[in-house]
Order: C-alpha cells, then sequence, then structure tokens
C-alpha cells in the first residue's frame, strides 16, 4: 500500500477503500491497525536533531572576527590592558547571546508546529466508535469529524453532511470550504480545490464527516510543510556576510602591518619590548573591535523605533535586510487588500451602476428595491448590540451595502419573516430562503451566474417580467468577473403557499431573474502610493496569492504592481508546468502569481535568490512558513498568522500592512548607511595610527605614540563617538536610490579612497606636530602628536555624518548623543594632558596655551577637507557611482 504517491482524490470511495484495504463499516480491525502502525509509524511530526542550547551558543564564537577579537582580549590582557579586555569581552557576550537567542527561535517553529497538530480523534474500529490520540492514527482508519474538530489526519471524505472546513492556515483562503464525497477529474489541482479531502491541522466549522485516512505523520501535507520548514537552513543577512569579509580582510592587513613596524622597529634599533607592545598596541588598534557592538546597537534601536511603526524584529539582523531588500513578495488578503469583503459593482434591469445614489428605490416593486431586499433578508449575517455587522464576509457586505441604500434589516424580517431555507452547497452553487409576503410566500435564491442563470425563465425589469436572454447574461456577469469581481447572481420566485417539498430540483426553478452583484476585497487605502514608493527606491513588489487570477490581475494593476491591465498573470498550473531554468528566465519579469501552493513559494524564493536577488515574503499560514524561512527575511501577518508562520519569520507585522513593511525598508536603509559611518570612521582612523607609526621611523622621526596612548585612542576615541554614529538620522533622498547590488563591497562608492587620504592626511598632521615641536626644541612632541591624531578623529566624525551633506546643513545639534560623544572625549582627552594622575599612566606632559592652539588649529584640518570632500561628491566631480 503506497500512501505517497496517490492522487486520492480522483479516486472513488469504493477505490481508495480498496486500495487502504479497509471495511468501510467496521473500520480496522486490531492487527491491522499494529501492523500499520510498524510499516507507517506514528502520526507525528518529527523533529531534526536538535543541537543543545549549549552547542548553540558556542557556536556563536566560530566567526573568524570574533575569532580574532578572542585573540586581541587575550594580548590586551597580557600588555596589562584590562580595560580594553573587559570591553572586549562584554562586545563578544552581547553578540553572542543575540546570535543564540534568533536559533533558538527557529528552533521553535517546528514545535509550534508539532502543537498545532495536536488532538484526539473519534474513529471507527471493530466496529466500534473510540476516541483515541490522533498520533494512533494509521492508513486505513475510519475517522469521524464534527463541527469544532481538529482534523487529525490527511482524509479521503466517505460521507458528508453539510461539511465546511476552514482550511486558511493551510491554503490560505480565508472562506470556509463546502466539502463533498465525489471523486474529482483533473488530478493536478491545488489543495483548496481538492474538495473530497480533509487536512490535518484544519478546523471543521460545519456539519459532519467520515473519513478513511489516507496520510499520515510526515506524509501528511502539514508534515510534508515540516520538512520543508527543517530543511531549510538559516539565511545570513547581507550585512553579516559583508562583515565577515570585511572583518577579515581588515583583521589580515592590519596584523601584516603591525608585523612590518615589529620588524622595522628592531632595524633601527629600538627596544624589543617597546616594539613588540607597541605593535600588540598597533594590532589590538587595527581590528575595529567596537564593530559588532556598533550594528547590535543600530539593529535595537531600529528595532525599537519600528515597534512604533507596527512592525515587531523578531531577529534583529532582519533590520539591516530590510535595507537590502529588492523583491517584496507579498500575500494579497489583509496585507494588499482590506480583508474584507465589499460590493462594488451591481447590475440590474439592464444597467450596471457602482453608486448607490444613482440608484431610484422610489418604486416598491422595481427589479432594484427586489434585489436590496434580496440582500438584505436571504442573509445569515446580523448586527450585535453594538450595531456592527457580524457574519461571513460575503453575507456582511450583502447587508451593508443594503444599510447603505436604505433598508432596515430587522424590520424587513418582521415583515417578511424567514420560514425555511435550502442551504448552499458545493454541488448546486446556489442557495434559497423562503419568507412571508402577505398571505403567500416569496424565495430568494442566489448563486453562481453559470449555476443560477439556467435555472431561470424570465427577468424582471421596470416594466415587468420580460424574456430571458441567458448567454447575455452570462456574458454580463464575465464583464463584472473580468475586473477581479467575485460575481454572485440574484432571483426569486412566487409562492402561494409553503412548499413542503424539500428538493432543490423541484423548489429552485422557474426563477425570475433580479440581477448581479460584484464584490471585491478592496485594496488598503495607504498601499498604492507604498508601492509606487517602493519602485521609486528599486524594489519591485509582486503578488502571490491563491485567489484567482482575473481577482489577483486586478487588484494588483489598481495598485500599481502590474502596469497594464493585460500584464502576463502566472497561475500555479502554468508554474508546476516550468523546469527551474525556464523559469528562473522568467521570475525576474513576474509580478503577480495565483493558485499557488506552499511548495511553489519557495521555488519562486529560490529562483529570485538564484537571480541574486534579496528577497522579502510576506505571509500568514502554516503552508507560508517554509518560505518565511527561506527568504531573506520572512514577515509574518501579527493579526491573522498563525504560531507557525511567526515563529518561522524574522519579522511580524503588527498591523498588517503592506506600507509598514516599506517603513521598515526605511529603517533597514538608514542603519546599512549609519553601519558605513562607522566602518569609515574606524578604518580612516585606525589607519592613521597605523600610517603614523609606520611612517615615522622613514622620516628619522622616533615612535609618535607610546602603547598605553594608541589603546586610549582605540578604546575611547574611537569607542564613544562610533557608538553615537548609530543615532544619526536617515540621509536625505534614502528611498529614491536603488537597493545597493549583492555583491557590492562595504567599501564602495568612494570609501576607501576616503580612507586612504584621510589616513594619510592624520598621519601627515600628527608627525608634522611632533616634527614642528622636535624642531623647536619643545620636550612635549609625543604629547603633542597624542593630541593632535585624537582630536583630528573628533572632526572626522562630526564631518562624515553625512556621505554628501554639509554639517552646517544639517544642523550641528541633529544628532546630539554623537555631539554628547565628542565633547565627552575632547574633555577626557584634556584630562590626559592635564591632570598630573593621567599624565603618570599616560607618560604625557601639559601642553601650552601656544601648543594647544597649534593642535586644534591642525587637526581641524581634516574636518575642513572633509566637507570639500563632500562639496565635490555633491557637484558630480568626485566618486560618480557606477551604473549596474
Amino acid at each position: 500500500m503506497d500512501t505517497q504517491v496517490r492522487h486520492w482524490h480522483t479516486l472513488s470511495i469504493d477505490e481508495v477503500a480498496k486500495e487502504l484495504n479497509t471495511d468501510q463499516a467496521t473500520g480496522l480491525d486490531s492487527s491491522g491497525v499494529l501492523r500499520r502502525r510498524e510499516e507507517f509509524g506514528s502520526n507525528v511530526l518529527r523533529e531534526t536533531h536538535r543541537r543543545s542550547p549549549w552547542k548553540m551558543l558556542l557556536d556563536q564564537f566560530k566567526e573568524f572576527m570574533i575569532l580574532l577579537l578572542i585573540g586581541a582580549a587575550i594580548i590586551s590582557g597580557f600588555v596589562g590592558e584590562i580595560g580594553d579586555t573587559l570591553f572586549i569581552i562584554a562586545i563578544l557576550v552581547l553578540n553572542a547571546v543575540i546570535g543564540f537567542v534568533q536559533e533558538f527561535r527557529a528552533e521553535r517553529a517546528l514545535a509550534a508546529l508539532k502543537r498545532m497538530s495536536e488532538s484526539s480523534a473519534r474513529v471507527l474500529r471493530d466496529g466500534k466508535i473510540e476516541t483515541i490520540e490522533a498520533s494512533e492514527l494509521v492508513p486505513g482508519d475510519v475517522v469521524l469529524l464534527e463541527a469544532g474538530n481538529v482534523v487529525p489526519a490527511d482524509l479521503r471524505l466517505i460521507e458528508v453532511v453539510q461539511l465546511r472546513v476552514d482550511e486558511s492556515a493551510l491554503t490560505g483562503e480565508s472562506v470556509a470550504v463546502e466539502k463533498q464525497i465525489n471523486q474529482q477529474t483533473q488530478a493536478d489541482v491545488p489543495l483548496g480545490e481538492k474538495i473530497c479531502l480533509a487536512y490535518r491541522g484544519t478546523l471543521v466549522t460545519n456539519g459532519r464527516a467520515r473519513g478513511l485516512v489516507v496520510a499520515t505523520g510526515m506524509q501528511s501535507e502539514l508534515g510534508k510543510i515540516a520538512s520543508m520548514l527543517s530543511e531549510n537552513d538559516d539565511i545570513k543577512t547581507p550585512l553579516q556576510k559583508r562583515l565577515a569579509n570585511f572583518g577579515k580582510w581588515i583583521s589580515i592587513a592590519g596584523v601584516t602591518i603591525c608585523a612590518l613596524v615589529f620588524g622595522i622597529g628592531l632595524l633601527r634599533g629600538e627596544p624589543l619590548v617597546l616594539m613588540f607592545l607597541t605593535a600588540v598596541s598597533l594590532a589590538v588598534a587595527a581590528i575595529p573591535e567596537t564593530l559588532p557592538a556598533v550594528v547590535t546597537i543600530s539593529l535595537a534601536l531600529g528595532a525599537h523605533k519600528m515597534v512604533k511603526q507596527h512592525a515587531l524584529i523578531q531577529s534583529l539582523p532582519a533590520v539591516e535586510t530590510l535595507g537590502s531588500v529588492t523583491f517584496i513578495c507579498s500575500d494579497k488578503t489583509g496585507t494588499l487588500t482590506q480583508n474584507k469583503m465589499h460590493v462594488t459593482m451591481l447590475y440590474a434591469d439592464g444597467e450596471q451602476r457602482t453608486e448607490i445614489g444613482t440608484i431610484n428605490l422610489s418604486s416598491g416593486d422595481s427589479p432594484w428595491v427586489m434585489l436590496f431586499k434580496a440582500l438584505a433578508i436571504s442573509n445569515d449575517a446580523h448586527l450585535d448590540h453594538q450595531g456592527i455587522i457580524q457574519g461571513e464576509p460575503t453575507e456582511a457586505a450583502f447587508l451593508q451595502i443594503a444599510q447603505q441604500a436604505g433598508l432596515n434589516k430587522a424590520a424587513l424580517e418582521a415583515d417578511t419573516p424567514r420560514l425555511k431555507e435550502l442551504p448552499f452547497d458545493s454541488e448546486r452553487k446556489r442557495m434559497s430562503t423562503f419568507h412571508r409576503s402577505g398571505e403567500n410566500v416569496i424565495a430568494y435564491t442566489k448563486g453562481s451566474p453559470e449555476a443560477l442563470i439556467p435555472q431561470c425563465s424570465a427577468v424582471l425589469n421596470a416594466n415587468g417580467l420580460q424574456a430571458i436572454d441567458r448567454d447575455a447574461l452570462l456574458r454580463q456577469a464575465e464583464n463584472m468577473a473580468a475586473n477581479g469581481l467575485r460575481v454572485l447572481a440574484f432571483a426569486y420566485r412566487n409562492w402561494d403557499s409553503l412548499p413542503e417539498s424539500e428538493l432543490p430540483e423541484e423548489l429552485e426553478n422557474t426563477l425570475v431573474f433580479l440581477g448581479f452583484v460584484g464584490l471585491i476585497d478592496p485594496p488598503r487605502h495607504e498601499v498604492k502610493e507604498a508601492v509606487a514608493l517602493c519602485k521609486s527606491a528599486g524594489i519591485t513588489p509582486a503578488m502571490i496569492t491563491g485567489d484567482h487570477a482575473a481577482t489577483a490581475r486586478a487588484i494588483a494593476y489598481q495598485l500599481g504592481i502590474l502596469v497594464n491591465s493585460d500584464d502576463r498573470v502566472m497561475t500555479g498550473a502554468e508554474l508546476a508546468q516550468l523546469d527551474q531554468h525556464a523559469f528562473e528566465a522568467l521570475v525576474t519579469s513576474l509580478r503577480v502569481y495565483a493558485r499557488v501552493d506552499p511548495s511553489q513559494k519557495i521555488r519562486i524564493v529560490r529562483a529570485l535568490q538564484s537571480r541574486s536577488e534579496i528577497v522579502a515574503m510576506t505571509g500568514d499560514g502554516v503552508n507560508d512558513a517554509p518560505a518565511l524561512k527561506a527568504a531573506d527575511i520572512g514577515i509574518a501577518m501579527g493579526k491573522s498568522g498563525t504560531d507557525v508562520a511567526r515563529e518561522a519569520s524574522r519579522m511580524v507585522l503588527l498591523d498588517d500592512n503592506f506600507s509598514t513593511i516599506v517603513h521598515a525598508i526605511r529603517y533597514g536603509r538608514r542603519l546599512y548607511d549609519n553601519t558605513r559611518k562607522f566602518v569609515r570612521y574606524a578604518l580612516a582612523t585606525n589607519s592613521a595610527e597605523v600610517l603614523t607609526i609606520f611612517m615615522a621611523p622613514f622620516l628619522g622621526l622616533p615612535i609618535p605614540l607610546l602603547p598605553t596612548q594608541i589603546l586610549w585612542i582605540n578604546l575611547i576615541t574611537d569607542g564613544l563617538p562610533a557608538l553615537a554614529l548609530t543615532a544619526e538620522p536617515a540621509e536625505r533622498g534614502g528611498m529614491r536610490r536603488p537597493p545597493r547590488p549583492v555583491g557590492e563591497s562595504l567599501l564602495a562608492n568612494g570609501m576607501w579612497q576616503h580612507i586612504i587620504w584621510v589616513g594619510l592626511l592624520m598621519a601627515a598632521l600628527t608627525l608634522s606636530a611632533q616634527a614642528w615641536a622636535q624642531h623647536t626644541g619643545s620636550e612635549h612632541w609625543q604629547t603633542m602628536a597624542f593630541a593632535v591624531i585624537t582630536l583630528s578623529q573628533l572632526g572626522h566624525v562630526m564631518a562624515i555624518r553625512s556621505e554628501k551633506e554639509s554639517l552646517f546643513s544639517m544642523g550641528i545639534f541633529s544628532n546630539k548623543p554623537l555631539l554628547l560623544a565628542v565633547v565627552v572625549t575632547f574633555v577626557l582627552q584634556l584630562a590626559t594632558i592635564y591632570v598630573p594622575v593621567c599624565n603618570v599612566i599616560f607618560k604625557t606632559d601639559p601642553l601650552t596655551m601656544h601648543e594647544l592652539a597649534i593642535c586644534l588649529a591642525l587637526s581641524s584640518v581634516v574636518f575642513f577637507a572633509v566637507e570639500i570632500e563632500k562639496w565635490l561628491i555633491r557637484r558630480g566631480w568626485l566618486y560618480r557611482p557606477r551604473k549596474h
């Protein structure tokens, strides 16, 4: 017996029972259950081998940059700089905790999926009904379902009574599915269209049923999703990848230069111990150990601010990933749309209307009045005690439009009370209600146009009953549906008295056609602007939905996702026919996907990633979880999302709004910009320290800086101002530029040139101060060199707050934390020069006012030089961006 590859929905009930070797009347016997449990195992979701929390924590220390920082901490302790050692250790611990929490959360996603499916089941065995744990089910079991049950395994339904199942968590369809037992002819159809099957983890909302278990455990549709969820490896963010490469490069370069400094010093006859300590100090200074702290703080600040924008960040690196996004694959319902059905088009009396105010409702028996009465009373939606409409979305939309037209449902029901009804079923696709009308009875029928119009024998218009043109009415319905509307037809029939028959074929015929009603889940008002902003920022929005192609096309065109109303929409069936190579050739040109299944969502994500796109994927159901995890950033819905989707995602939209993603992208770009500013600052200043000591011997000068002074600069000057850069506001025009290319270096767009010339300039200014002091016979030459290089860095950090904009136009107070950090660092630096205790520790001497003025003048050159560089950039004369 093979339960893995059969298309169970295409087999008749008897064929399924024969395939499973099951007696529908008595179920399996005890020996059959035991044999099948040995063959198929328990009905549980298997979990991959979990790493222990300790293993997860230790894995955080394997990165090259982290290992180098551990080495730097050990060396700092060796040379007596305990403060530096403790600072580096604190950064390492913070970084490890962040990574540990991120990975621990990912492990919980599968556990949430497993919890979701835990339930009991009523089963028929040995001719008796018993309640067992769902984990004990085996293929071939006969399971009994009723309203409120969670379906315990994948079932082929063999008996249904008005069964409706909420499959939204699995398929994304928000409306409960009407189930039936007849076999279907087409094998390759989406999960939501296999209406004779019920799936594990879905919820029975109405009716009762019996079904044969056809798949359990990991072979169920829920199990397949669990498999995909466990297969996906964690995706490193673009910044993590860049920082890893950057850390290796700068660390290797720094250590190499420090080795050269050590060798050259020895060749010049400098003391061995002094040169060793100097080289070690330079090595520590060359490694930007504050980089992990700066990134972590930036991420945390961004995550905190995003909560106010209704975006909850569950994985801190996701903040930066948003700034790199090139494709946003968004679900339609509730994210791009309001998740609330609205009537937007009506047809009656040969006319199509979109405005209620243009409809004449004064005549009591006109087609329009009759249509609105049908909308109000052939309807199970109702008003609660607060006057809010409650009920199924379509019914609620009908009642809302009737109220807007001035009809009072309570008054109408008192005047024309309901006597009986024929409920909707998926075979005839209609429903009818019978109401008292004076001494007689009137029946209203509504349903799909193709199911209702053939039952009509006349049309009601302003002149009374007219002959029906069924083909013309069906064309009208098709025209409305082409606009993305869900179209329902309405009709009525007068009866002298309440008919006794309950047979639809006897009651739903010779009807009088009233009109059509077109509904749609309309776009959110703010989303169109957000889509336009995405496009201006070089980000491509794409829609992936389980809805029909016509509806998806209409919504996408209204929102601007599609440029033309006839642009291509790819369906899940079409996608299934394409091999991966052919799909990858098309994927960047497609904007809308309709009727897709979970595995196809992952396929879309991976195809985009294969074309070097950074992909954000939204989702709310269990079916979305694998794609959310596979995407560069998975975004779950906070209001409508399942626990499984939220656990698999890196960000949760608390308001389920597409516009919130765009706000988050703005923060992501700001983070990356601020990280670049830190790298610009750290490398320029660190290179200045290395170049100062490296060049001094070639100019015949003694070593300008002592090991303690180098470590002071590294700890204080590089520390406080650098951390304060995380509070820098967003650059102007940040959302009017394209995303940075995936392979772009962190040092691109003129940064490496800036680092080189600023480092050389700082070194030249420092050595100039030293040379001048020695030339004039001053004994304070080392203190002056120490002051110039430190104060130059403070001027530099103020100048690089923007890559293009002048500090004078930005305002000196627009980043108060940075201004405070610069002031505090300036005061601390003066303390090392003028406080006696510090003179002993740092081997400095108090400078005269004349010497201090020279130091201030020389150090200010860096600030004005960078301002000139930015002026040249604004003029387009420097660092012109390459076209990609």
